[in-house]
């Protein structure tokens, strides 16, 4: 049986944190909320959350912007402390349908070694740009895990086993940013790691607010996309004998 957490990476959302994690509070979920160095007022909404209910929601801070990477580790590694064997992972932004938390905690008890990933039912509130854009990472994902497996690396609405991911985070640098949701899935496939994909909705907020930086994110992005893809022209040769005729499936 697992026992798992919410992780909540934040950062200056401090309009839709406080219904998020009121969500997760509903369906039984701890949540350990990772300020990854908001402004004074921001940070004093989820402050203010942690002050009123401290058994059910915990507070990690990050005196700087690191990226949402960084802050998922933090918050991995505040849940194994806490004695954590998962840890569901939802973004700040309301973006992501709570209701769908029981399918994803179930999938996760069937599965416990696997990585569950949410696949995204998008709604007519999701930009074109970004429902468009986001299949150049999907082909990438493919070719480099040389599966269909990830269904779509970049949802940040998923739950991972804790134990294998630090390990990994541990063995290698992963991404920091942006980058990290994709990268942390390649590795982990790479490493034996099954994923598990559940449908869920996704809306966009009219007033959402984005982190996403053009210049800098689409940097980091490639670059993950071209170490991944090295990564995987080395592993190539093993995955091909192990999958000549006559060999088992692997």
């Amino acid at each position: 049986m697992i026992r798992a957490c919410a992780i909540v990476p934040y950062y200056e959302h401090a309009r839709t944190i406080g219904a998020v994690v009121t969500a997760l509070l509903g369906h039984g979920l701890a949540c350990i909320v990772v300020d990854d160095g908001s402004g004074a007022a921001a940070h004093a909404a989820v402050a203010t959350l942690a002050h009123a209910q401290p058994r059910e929601v915990t507070l990690v801070t990050h005196a700087r912007n690191q990226g949402k990477g960084a802050a998922v580790l933090t918050g991995m590694r505040a849940a194994v402390a806490a004695g954590y064997t998962h840890a569901l992972q939802i973004d700040a932004d309301g973006q992501h349908d709570c209701s769908d938390v029981p399918a994803l905690l179930a999938a996760a008890e069937k599965r416990p070694e696997a990585v569950v990933l949410g696949r995204p039912l998008f709604d007519d509130s999701t930009p074109r740009s970004r429902f468009y854009g986001r299949y150049l990472t999907h082909v990438w994902v493919w070719i480099n895990t040389l599966s269909f497996e990830i269904e779509d690396s970049m949802c940040g609405f998923r739950v991972y086993p804790l134990a294998p991911v630090l390990a990994l985070a541990d063995a290698v640098r992963l991404g920091r940013r942006m980058e990290f949701d994709t990268e942390v899935l390649v590795r982990l496939h790479w490493r034996g790691i099954r994923i598990v994909n559940i449908p869920t909705r996704v809306t966009y907020p009219r007033d959402g607010i984005s982190h996403f930086r053009l210049w800098r994110d689409n940097l980091h992005i490639s670059g993950m996309h071209a170490r991944l893809f090295f990564g995987m022209l080395a592993r190539l040769p093993a995955r091909l004998w192990r999958r000549r005729p006559g060999a088992a499936f692997a």
